[in-house]
């Protein structure tokens, strides 16, 4: 063996004992205690690593390894009891052409291209083995090291959902079931909350010098609380706790008369009782188990316990004998992970962020992680008593997660990763944007905020953004970077500078190239003096306020520059006009720049005519677009309704504003308050000189109100609408346009990708309508369901 060779083969070793102890150290927390520090996305990037690395050097694979074995190790506060057939584990596919390879591995074994296999919810929580001897439970047992478990007989006995005896006659003689126990995802929120609140009073007790009780343990998953619930050690305990389970293989089996498909089998054990999973199904192809990966996916954030995969099992039990398994896993069966909704991640930072009606929000910096398909940096806090809540630290590994378009959401700290370094956030007393102080608007507040809202960058920055939206005046083209531009374009200035100091380059807008020399025995402040130095003088804002929004001018967006940052290298761009033609190196010269004067691209263009067609956008729109507290579309949408002009809102009393329908006490105050700042009223008479429509239509031109009284659902695409417009189009004939179905919807319009509204709305009686019905149902409300014989014709009446 050469001395290359001797070393790379040490430096395998070495990785080889690093990633086991990882491993086997995160399956002792896993199993054993409730607080695991690695997230199972890490989990299972170790364990590929390890896989990966025993592929190429066989040598390294032993009966110890982790790829060899399942599980923990029992603790000795349980009884151990050996499974009567070992409790194996699952490979684990991260990828749909990984599933394809290992069905078509199932077809070579079955010699046939279509293979039934089950579709089934990979369940995200505790894994567990009843024994049932005659019918009787007899013992109920942790998976431990798959051999050996832990006896939970007694806290099992406590989860009214599993049958002390199995229902029927014809019973095996001994039976190993297996399963998953698990909390529903409502009954852990609830449970941590109530702990939240309980803790909360307590520490008022203990701050009042009275005797306070030992708080509750807030847990950081379900899937935590559901191990910590059933390992305790006094099942009075376990049965406080909403545990549930899900019937999903065998064990040992000493029956006769067993069905020959793993399909057979979930029906034998619901008869016999056993809870078991209404989204599993039987398929036939490969197509049909991507359909089903496909269709759980999109399900996932309304199953009602948490599932992070797909498991996929050859259905015919014959097949699966002759498949066998590995010293881990099954050959017959595989789990499609899906992209990870929880990660852990490293909180650099809490800071604040200030909002478009000043309301000043603490959020969490992070170490980027990939989480539910994005990569992600930032989550919210919410306020300084949230943080207070959730007790996490400056330093601290949290749990990150995500579902869907849902906002990224910290979790937790994973205490036990702390390694003394943490620091508490303080709540800054000032505003990061303007200076100015910051304290809660009334008593009893637990939000702060900027009260410098006229002048405050950050609250103008929200609120250009927010008139642009599609709630607003739904202008293409000004969202969060372009209000940044106007508003702030030197925002990243700070970073800008850092990276001079680092060592890198920074790339000016005329070509030139900045990069800061001979300052490496400065003191960091002075060096960050001189990198900023270098910089450009700062720009001024194009727009101190949003009053001159509308009368912006396509020259004066020229000159807008931003940082952005490209690769490793932060560069100055040009982010309205389009930089010039590239000089010649005598024209160049003679210029003082490496470009010609700038041209107005497509980009300005375009947002010039977006500003000038928002200008006619009606009256409820102008109002959300003004940012006053409390004031949102639907509210918008009826004072616009009764009032019918700027003027005659501006001029009504509280009292008229409050009797308006849907407005109410507190966004009438809000609404008269707000005319009240002469800053506004200047907001409002800029607008009007810019030719914004203060003033909606006449009521000859208003739809036909087809719609009032009745509550319309739409579920999925409407050809010709976007969600935006046909809420916009039920609201403004009279109806009210719903997002969920309850008794008092009226009618849902079902159109491509409609979910479980339709299907809900069928339970509860209530018509249903294609998206083909969509315009008839605008134009004839009430009438088209009569013709339809879909509601009963009430017009005459009876005597």
């Amino acid at each position: 063996m050469s001395e290359h060779e001797r070393e790379e083969q040490e430096s395998a070793q070495q990785l080889h004992a690093e990633l086991t102890d990882q491993i086997e150290a995160a399956r002792y927390q896993y199993y054993n205690q409730e607080a695991p520090e690695l997230s199972d996305a890490r989990y299972d990037e170790l364990f590929a690593r390890l896989t990966r690395l025993e592929e190429q050097h066989p040598e390294l694979v032993d009966a110890n390894s982790p790829t060899q074995s399942v599980g923990g190790s029992p603790e000795a506060a349980f009884t151990p009891f050996t499974h009567l057939e070992r409790m194996l584990s699952l490979d684990d596919v991260f990828s749909l052409d990984e599933v394809s390879l290992w069905y078509q591995r199932m077809q070579k074994a079955a010699g046939t291209s279509e293979v039934p296999v089950t579709c089934e919810v990979k369940v995200d929580g505790l894994a567990i083995s009843l024994l049932y001897e005659d019918g009787e439970l007899t013992r109920a047992t942790t998976r431990g090291d798959g051999t050996v478990g832990e006896d939970v007989t007694a806290n099992i006995a406590t989860i009214k959902q599993i049958p002390k005896r199995l229902h029927g006659e014809d019973l095996p003689r001994q039976i190993e079931i297996r399963g998953e126990i698990f909390l529903p995802l409502k009954a852990f929120a609830d449970m941590n909350q109530k702990a939240a609140l309980f803790n909360k009073e307590q520490e008022d007790l203990k701050a009042a010098g009275k005797k306070a009780r030992p708080k509750q343990k807030i847990f950081v998953n379900a899937r935590n609380a559901a191990a910590g619930s059933l390992r305790q050690k006094d099942p009075k305990v376990t049965a406080s706790r909403p545990l549930r389970m899900i019937t999903h293989g065998l064990g040992f089996v000493d029956w006769a008369n067993g069905p020959q498909t793993q399909h057979g089998w979930y029906s034998q054990l619901k008869e016999w009782g056993l809870p078991v999973s209404e989204e599993t199904e039987r398929v036939y192809s490969l197509q049909q188990i991507y359909d089903y990966i496909d269709r759980i996916g999109k399900k996932r954030p309304q199953i009602s316990h948490g599932i992070d995969g797909v498991v996929v099992k050859v259905d015919q039990i014959s097949l699966q004998k002759q498949l066998g398994q590995t010293s881990r896993t099954p050959r017959w069966a595989t789990a499609y992970k899906f992209p990870p909704v929880e990660v852990h991640t490293r909180l650099l930072d809490i800071r604040v962020h200030v909002g478009r009606t000043g309301r000043v929000t603490p959020y969490g910096l992070m170490e980027e992680a990939f989480v539910d398909g994005s990569n992600v940096s930032r989550a919210t806090l919410h306020n300084a008593e949230e943080v207070v809540r959730k007790g996490v630290l400056i330093g601290d590994t949290v749990v990150l997660r995500k579902a869907g378009d849902v906002i990224p959401e910290i979790v937790g700290p994973v205490v036990a990763a702390r390694d003394g370094s943490e620091r508490e956030f303080v709540m800054p007393d000032t505003c990061p944007s303007c200076g100015a102080k910051i304290a809660a608007q009334k008593d009893g507040d637990v939000d702060l905020r900027c009260p410098n809202q006229a002048y405050c960058p950050a609250q103008i920055t929200e609120r250009i953004s927010h008139l642009g939206s599609r709630g607003a005046f739904d202008i293409e083209g000004l969202g969060d970077e372009s209000a940044l531009a106007l508003t702030q374009p030197e925002a990243n200035r700070d970073e800008v500078a850092a990276s001079l100091v680092q060592g890198q380059k920074v790339l000016l807008e005329d070509g030139n190239v900045l990069q800061l020399r001979e300052a490496e025995d400065l003191p960091h402040a002075e060096q960050i003096l001189k990198a900023e130095a270098l910089l450009p003088a700062p720009a001024a804002p194009i727009l101190s306020n949003e009053a001159p929004i509308f009368s912006l001018t396509s020259e004066d967006l020229r000159d807008v520059m931003t940082w952005r940052k490209k690769k490793d290298c932060w560069v100055q761009v040009r982010y309205f006009w389009s930089k010039g033609e590239k000089l010649s190196a005598a024209a160049a010269q003679q210029a003082g720049s490496v470009f010609g004067p700038p041209k107005e691209g497509k980009t300005v263009k375009s947002l010039m005519a977006e500003l000038e067609a928002a200008k006619a956008q009606p009256l409820w729109r102008v109002l959300v677009g003004l940012s006053i507290r409390h004031l949102g579309p639907t509210a918008s949408r009826a004072l616009a309704s009764h009032f019918g002009s700027m003027d005659a809102l501006r001029s009504a009393s509280v009292e008229e504003i409050a009797q308006v329908e849907g407005v109410g006490a507190v966004i009438a105050q809000s609404v008269k308050d707000w005319f009240s700042e002469p800053w506004h009223v200047e907001i409002v008479q800029a607008w009007e000189e810019a030719g914004v429509r203060m003033a909606d239509e006449v009521e000859a031109s208003r739809p036909q109100q087809t719609l009032a009284g009745m509550t319309v659902v739409v579920s999925g695409k409407m050809p010709g609408y976007t969600r935006e417009s046909a809420k916009e189009a039920i609201e403004s004939r009279g109806g009210k346009a719903a997002g969920s179905v309850s008794k008092k919807t009226s009618v849902v319009v079902a159109g491509d990708g409609a979910g479980s509204k339709a299907t809900k709305a069928e339970s509860l009686g209530i018509p249903v309508l294609s998206d083909e019905d969509f315009d008839s149902l605008l134009q004839s409300g009430r009438e088209l369901l009569v013709s339809r014989g879909l509601l009963e014709d009430v017009s005459e009446g009876t005597d």
